[in-house]
């Protein structure tokens, strides 16, 4: 859904095995460019966007400065464990994830289209983690939870996985297809009723706001910004797509108002403290903040 709507995802949970095979389905699956970094404490930022090295020419001995494309030059980018890096690096993808773009020895260049993000996170609480920024995790449209699978998930990872080599995944979706999904999914109405809505929630997460339920305003220290109501927008409008609609409704909302959310909701001292959630936080919004009603009567 991610990659209908144009932005990035960020993959956070136990297993990760299952967060690379499913980041690797979707790269089999497409005809668009593919690159992996692993994260880890000594990568720095030019391991990422590229950097210049000199060269001479053999017969003129003339040197000059020849760029070298990061992996970042790419269609679909694996940030493999992405906070095992420190935020320096971390922020190497800041301006490629915001403006598609790399700013490298002084001058911009652009990246392929479509440009795609998907970043694995382990749980801050392991060993040889980081916290990602607060403005790098904005940039992500949607915070994914990869819990264990169940038992029948995990004898099927079992079976897929240590027999015979499977077959290579045909790929069904190539990358003037891919952009053609992005711009249909913004082509997609969203009435007035529904901007106002995906507004409401998102202005109900901060502290200071008058619609704000008493769990925000008690434990919660900042609340989404706008970037969260445009992913709400982006992604309700990707949903009704994939349903086969062509207007989005409150439930597309609802529907990826936590993966939106969750990332965006940053809890006090306080809030911590007493064992509160941003999951918790985004229910208790979702319950307080009432959708749009046609008002008709049959």
């Amino acid at each position: 859904m991610a990659l209908i709507a144009g932005g990035h995802a960020l993959l956070v949970g136990v297993p990760g095995l299952a967060k690379t095979l499913l980041v690797r389905t979707v790269a089999d699956a497409t005809h668009l460019g593919f690159r992996r970094v692993q994260f880890t404490p000594d990568l720095v930022p030019t391991d990422i966007t590229g950097t210049e090295i000199m060269e001479e020419d053999p017969v003129g001995r003339h040197r000059s400065f020849r760029f070298i494309e990061g992996p970042v030059f790419t269609n679909i980018l694996l940030a493999d464990e992405i906070n095992r890096a420190p935020p320096r690096t971390q922020a190497a993808l800041l301006e490629a994830m915001q403006e598609h773009r790399v700013t490298a020895a002084g001058e911009t260049r652009s990246l392929p289209e479509p440009f795609f993000v998907l970043a694995t996170q382990n749980p801050i609480e392991q060993e040889g983690t980081y916290p990602l920024p607060e403005a790098q995790l904005d940039r992500f449209l949607f915070d994914i939870r990869v819990d264990y699978p169940d038992e029948a998930e995990e004898v099927a990872i079992l079976r897929q996985t240590t027999g015979a080599v499977p077959a290579p995944l045909a790929p069904v979706l190539s990358r003037a297809d891919a952009a053609d999904l992005q711009r249909l999914a913004r082509e997609v109405p969203a009435a007035e009723p529904a901007l106002r809505y995906a507004a409401h929630l998102v202005r109900a997460t901060r502290p200071d706001a008058a619609s704000a339920p008493d769990v925000v305003r008690r434990a919660v220290r900042w609340g989404a910004g706008p970037r969260a109501g445009q992913a709400l927008i982006l992604g309700a409008k990707a949903n009704a797509l994939l349903d086969g609609r062509f207007a989005v409704s409150p439930e597309d909302i609802r529907r990826v108002a936590r993966p939106v959310l969750r990332h965006r909701v940053l809890l006090s001292y306080a809030g911590e403290a007493e064992g509160v959630t941003p999951e918790h936080v985004i229910a208790q919004v979702l319950d307080r903040v009432p959708p749009p009603a046609s008002n008709v009567r049959l």
